[in-house]
């Protein structure tokens, strides 16, 4: 525990004041996106309204009211005489025009006072019935009154996240909730939604402050053999094992980026192998038009599907041969296209193609699979599940000699499948999901949550490169070295919204116990 005099407080207030307009993005940052901060476009003497179930006919609607006259509307549309209801305790109530006291409907009320909200605000809410003229009517009487205004696109939730209810992580995974659409999608927003992400950011976050803190510290009062010279190698370890955890956090393969946008999962092969009627099986509807003659699909077909509870987003290409028609041309470049950016290819073959030579139907496969892949590729197990099609077509005895004989081969997942009888396909299902599983990852896997938001991938590698300039210019120069530890702490404060200058001497003061 060190201990320093009054002069030496306010030293290192200066230099730190000084670091801070040296840090101006920091700063800057700090007083836009800080939580807690008051945003700068919105009044807080306005309160805002709006239906917040959705539009449409429903059972029951909801109308969110936040802000300092959110009890006046209630009192006004509720008949409130005395003292407001007991906060979160739902009281059914006549509700009324303020001004014409026509019933509009009757229903529940519910005021939630602040901060204990989730704007951070006075809040209330009416549960009315769902019908289009009841809520018409209840919007149009709350915006009547003096000092209402219907709210912005998503303005309730930016009151929170100014209110410090919620970092911008929290935020995004609300968003990430409100549209998933898969049971994957639900489990990764709402473990982003309760804060698990963030955190770990927070965690690093406060990991670089320490060290930015005792980097200052040192620069300020090494002269005056106050500080270890230990010091700056204590930062150097720290740095050191921030930096890796940040670049494994990096190594994720975009699992989360994917589930949340949904897998790309292209059919290819050539034509006539059946890629349409797999498609149609797939999503067990005519999506495609399925012809005996080659060459029928001419562009690509797209579906959404769910599948094992990842969302999918499964296309159907134009068969890959050599043809002398402009159309057919285009259709075959851009399946191969599609290919290119695929995240899993389903290679589709007619497993007849197979039988004249069981011996050479691990090499023709083989070479099938690199003629339908990107050139110089190898069979990623992961982004490729073969599909030998027309397995009806085999005899039993022929069927069973073709699996033993792919059996030991090296060649990525596999399975015989028929789309005219279905046999096959629950196998194939199975294989798909496995594969969906491995690119998307588990939302429930222990360990650090996964990256969801290119936003977050680009911040989080500008920390690293920062982290990496750090460990350049400590020995030439440990103040442009503190700036790199700035800009990194930086880029972190932009994925939570919260980056602030004044933590920093805080640090300092409780690590160093400068004037004890």
């Amino acid at each position: 525990m060190l201990t320093f005099s009054s002069t030496q407080i306010w030293r290192t207030a200066r230099i730190l004041n000084k670091s801070r307009l040296k840090s101006s993005a920091l700063s800057m940052a700090g007083r836009s996106i800080s939580r807690g901060a008051s945003p700068g476009s919105m009044c807080d003497a306005e309160t805002i309204f709006a239906l917040s179930s959705g539009h449409g006919r429903c059972g029951v609607a909801v109308v969110r009211v936040s802000g300092p006259a959110s009890s006046t509307a209630l009192r006004s549309m509720a008949g409130l005489t005395s003292a407001m209801p007991p906060p979160r305790r739902a009281l059914l109530r006549t509700i009324t025009d303020p001004h014409s006291t026509e019933v509009l409907d009757r229903g529940l009320i519910l005021w939630f006072p602040g901060p204990q909200s989730f704007t951070g605000e006075d809040s209330a809410e009416f549960h009315i019935h769902g019908g289009p003229a009841v809520t018409s009517a209840v919007l149009q009487a709350l915006g009547s009154l003096a000092g209402l205004r219907p709210a912005e696109a998503g303005e309730f939730t930016r009151r929170a996240f100014h209110a410090g209810k919620l970092d911008l992580t929290e935020v995004e995974g609300l968003g990430d909730l409100i549209h998933a659409e898969t049971e994957a999608q639900r489990r990764q927003a709402l473990r982003q939604m309760s804060g698990e992400l963030g955190g770990l950011y927070h965690d690093w976050g406060s990991r670089l402050k320490r060290c930015l803190a005792h980097i200052e510290a040192f620069i300020d009062f090494s002269e005056d053999e106050l500080i270890e010279d230990g010091v700056i190698s204590q930062v150097d370890g720290w740095v050191s094992a921030l930096q890796g955890e940040v670049e494994g956090h990096l190594k994720d393969e975009r699992r989360g980026e994917r589930l949340r946008s949904g897998v790309q999962v292209v059919i290819a092969g050539a034509t006539n192998a059946g890629k349409s009627s797999l498609l149609n099986a797939l999503c067990r509807r005519p999506a495609a038009i399925v012809s005996p003659v080659a060459g029928t699909t001419r562009d690509v077909v797209e579906t959404a599907l769910d599948i094992g509870g990842f969302p999918v987003l499964l296309s159907d290409t134009a068969g890959l041969r050599d043809s002398p028609d402009p159309v057919e041309q285009e259709g075959v470049r851009r399946a191969r296209e599609r290919v290119e950016q695929a995240d899993l290819t389903l290679v589709v073959m007619d497993s007849t193609l197979l039988l004249p030579d069981l011996q050479q139907a691990p090499a023709l496969l083989q070479g099938y699979i690199h003629s339908v892949l990107p050139p110089r590729e190898e069979p990623d197990p992961v982004r490729c599940v073969v599909v030998l099609n027309k397995a009806d077509l085999l005899p039993e005895h022929r069927r069973g000699q073709l699996e033993r004989a792919l059996a030991g081969a090296a060649l990525p997942p596999w399975c015989l499948a028929s789309c005219r009888s279905a046999a096959g396909l629950q196998a194939l299902l199975e294989e798909l999901q496995a594969a969906l599983k491995a690119l998307c990852g588990d939302p429930l896997a222990a360990g650090p949550p996964s990256l969801t938001q290119a936003r977050h991938r680009a911040h989080l590698t500008q920390c690293v490169a920062a982290l990496q300039q750090y460990q350049h210019l400590r020995d030439r120069d440990l103040a442009l070295a503190a700036d790199s530890v700035r800009l990194a702490l930086s880029s972190l404060g932009r994925i939570t919204g919260r980056v602030g200058a004044d933590e920093i001497l805080d640090i300092v003061f409780r690590d160093f116990c400068i004037g004890k």
